[in-house]
Parts: C-alpha cells; structure tokens; sequence
C-alpha cells in the first residue's frame, strides 16, 4: 500500500511540475537575434522549466502572418507601426510597448567600413554589389533607402543592390562575399562574430526616418502567464543593460560611447 501511495505521489509531482512548465513561441525581427538570444538566455536561468521558442525574421512578413493567425505568442517588430496595426485590428493582448530605436550602419567584412561614407557607395567604381534589407517589407530596408535618397545616390546604387529577405540575410551576403558592402543593423554589427572581420559606420539618423521599433503579446497567448512574464522581463534592467550593449536604446536612456561609431571622413 505505501509502495503504491508512493508512486501516486510521485506521479503527482511530476504532473504538477508539467503543469506549471510553459512555451512560448516568438516572433522577433532579425536585427534582435543576438541581443534577444542573450535576453532569453538570462531569463530561462530564473525559470529553467519554460521553454522560449525564438524565431527570427521580416516584420513585415511575420505582421502578415499573424494576421492569418501564425501560432505566436509574442511579437518583436522592428517597426513598431506593424503591432500598432495589430492592436487596432485585434491581434494585440497587450498593449503596445516600444523596445528600441534601431540604428543602420555600413558594414564590409573585406573592407575597413568606418573609413567611409554613404557617398562611397556611388564614387567607388570597385563597389559593384551592395546588400540591404528588401525595402518593400523590412523596415532596415526601408530605412537604408531613405538614407540613399536623402544623400542623392539612390538612382546610382540602385543597380548595384543585392535585397536581403531581412537585416540578418543582408548580413550573411556581406559575410559570404555576394556583396562587398551592406547597410545592415548596428546590433549586428556589434556582434563580436562581425565586429571582428570589419569595422562600420553609423549612417546618421537625421538621413532617415527613426527606427522605433515594438512588441505585443498577441491574441493567442492572452492567457499564457509566460508570456506575461517574458514580455515583463524585455523592460528589466538586466534585459534593458543587453539591449543598451548591442546598440539599442530608448528615447530616456544613454547610449554606451562606440568608438567605430564616428565616421572616417566626410
């Protein structure tokens, strides 16, 4: 009688502890990827039993796909104009909570980008395949080519791009030698993987429209009390101090000094 009380007992645990084990999956704009795996990294420490299911993309696809009711529980939008949509068409269980302004940068592996400009990009007649984000759903894209325009040398470039799915895909073109320049995110040019092949140059942001960027909790995970707990930890001082260290901040916090961040001529 014990032996079988015992394993009621056991067995009661254990379904307990399934219980209050939870998933989530989310949705997250590529520029995120190394900050947001370090984020997810620190909270799984306080909450070992949680799984976080990331996955990284286009806003802009991702915006469409939870129109069509894509299982995510948590949207990350480089563009915090697509989970406003969201919230106002009914997708949001939240409210809408800003999580960054984003920065745009020139980036080569091959060559020194800190040493350049934006004009570069049309004076140079060995620069013949330049990467960015397809502008018609990233918002990186988008910004890249207003910056382009701004500077006059869009209708120059313009031949010589090669359009990335998302800032991570336009990466990965820079770093496989398919283009020999990219404007791709200061996140990821920070990364230690890309800092390390080549150095950058913030592109300035009066050139283009600001980078505000959101998220939500979406409809289908209006109960999820993980959910509710991850998106509470993107504001902690923990997740805030990650974000700060991959270039990202919000309009009340100071930047850290990047020394690469200065242009290398005008």
């Amino acid at each position: 009688m014990k032996t079988i009380k015992s394993l009621l007992f056991i067995g009661l645990l254990i379904m307990t502890s399934m219980a209050q084990a939870e998933k989530i999956i989310v949705a997250a704009a590529a520029d995120l990827k190394f900050a947001l795996d370090e984020i997810a990294a620190e909270f799984r420490q306080a909450h070992p039993d949680d799984t976080i299911d990331i996955i990284y993309g286009s806003s802009g696809k991702f915006f469409t796909q939870i129109q069509k009711d894509a299982p995510f529980d948590l949207y990350f939008s480089a563009d915090i104009g697509f989970p406003k949509q969201l919230a106002k068409e009914g997708f949001a269980a939240s409210e809408v909570r800003p999580y960054a302004l984003g920065r745009i940068v020139l980036w080569s592996a091959t060559r020194d980008a800190s040493k350049m400009t934006l004009q570069n990009l049309a004076d140079d007649p060995s620069i013949t395949r330049i990467a960015m984000a397809n502008p018609k759903h990233a918002p990186y894209g988008k910004r890249a080519e207003e910056a382009l325009r701004s500077t006059g040398i869009w209708a120059i470039v313009e031949p010589k791009l090669v359009l990335g799915e998302n800032i991570a895909h336009t990466a990965q073109f820079v770093q496989t030698g398919n283009a020999q320049i990219g404007i791709i995110a200061l996140s990821l040019a920070l990364n230690p993987e890309l800092a390390s092949q080549g150095g950058f140059y913030l592109i300035p942001d009066a050139l283009h429209e600001p980078l505000e960027q959101g998220y939500i909790i979406t409809k289908r995970a209006a109960n999820n009390a993980l959910a509710a707990r991850f998106a509470e930890f993107i504001a902690s001082s923990p997740a805030r101090a990650l974000m700060i260290r991959y270039g990202f901040t919000l309009p009340n916090e100071a930047a850290q000094p990047i020394e690469t961040m200065e242009p290398g001529h005008d």
